[in-house]
């Protein structure tokens, strides 16, 4: 299979290679954004299989030395290191690495916003003065084709500027193609990249967990056979829980986002189960934001979703 790309109606880009999936969007002079486009396109074609080729080093568990040479495999590495005294894996941070690679062809003068959207990890390219809007919406699982042609009632809105140092947004949970040990619909992560912010979403999602024998769970391989985390068991079904239980896997879930915030590994994270919402201390540029539910129109939040 190779690697395909088409153009959409409203002028965004869909990049598409096996388990890659982009959506470009770039504002901008003409010629400049003419011109990233076909840089971006040419690093995307081949990357697919950078990867592969070191695909069993990618699975293997982050060690102390860096053994990986493609320059977004060392990335991976980079933003998984971090957590290599429990298990983690570089694929943890692969999605946001890919969309931080793809991104770097942007950064360029003449390009005013840019982002790269891998499957909800997002790289970010703002120049001076700019800004975007990130919608969040907790259950991804549970839009509907009707929700996404008459808008959206999201969980909430989170407005990064160029003057902040976020430029990854990352979400994990047990649904959609994430594998999770935990219990969370979703965390959201802003950090300085999108490989931090990847890894990260993966570190707390694994930490919103609480103990119910009714909380469906198999081993990784069985549910995914390329799954990197061999038998470890990954969260496959969560039944409504009571409150307190919810209120509980959300409040270690936060303890451990805070742990990652006071290192410096993430910049503000959002958790969300079952209705119930919690999140590390706002910084001051988006401490108005409301949780849960404000409604957010297609203008305000363009197409960056996490």
């Amino acid at each position: 299979m190779n690697a395909c790309r088409k153009l959409l109606p409203d002028g965004r880009w869909h990049f598409q290679h096996g388990p890659m999936d982009l959506i470009l969007q770039v504002e901008g002079e003409r010629d400049a954004v003419a011109q990233a486009h076909e840089r971006a396109w040419h690093r995307f074609e081949g990357l697919l299989q950078e990867l592969v080729d070191e695909l069993p080093g990618l699975r293997a568990p982050v060690g102390d030395r860096c053994v990986l040479q493609g320059a977004v495999a060392r990335r991976m590495w980079e933003a998984c290191a971090p957590y290599r005294a429990g298990f983690i894996t570089s694929m943890a941070a692969v999605a946001g690495a890919v969309a931080q690679e793809i991104l770097a062809g942007y950064d360029q003068p003449g390009i005013d916003r840019a982002w790269v959207n891998n499957g909800g990890d997002i790289a970010l390219h703002l120049a001076p003065g700019q800004s975007v809007t990130v919608g969040v919406y907790a259950d991804i699982a549970a839009l509907s084709a009707a929700q996404l042609h008459s808008g959206l009632v999201l969980d909430g809105k989170i407005r990064v500027t160029s003057a902040m140092p976020v430029r990854g947004v990352a979400t994990s949970g047990w649904r959609g193609r994430s594998q999770s040990l935990g219990i969370a619909d979703s965390v959201t992560v802003l950090a300085r990249t999108a490989a931090q912010a990847d890894a990260a979403a993966t570190i707390v999602a694994n930490a919103v967990n609480v103990q119910d024998a009714r909380i469906g769970r198999m081993p990784a391989c069985l549910v995914r056979d390329d799954s990197d985390l061999g038998a470890i068991p990954v969260t496959v079904d969560v039944p409504a829980l009571p409150e307190g239980q919810v209120r509980r896997a959300l409040q270690q879930g936060l303890q451990k986002a805070q742990e990652l915030q006071s290192g410096g590994l993430l910049w503000f994270a959002l958790l969300a189960c079952q209705g119930q919402f919690v999140a590390t201390a706002a910084p001051e540029a988006i401490a108005g934001a409301k949780w849960p539910a404000e409604w957010v129109t297609e203008s305000e939040v363009g197409s960056v979703f996490a």
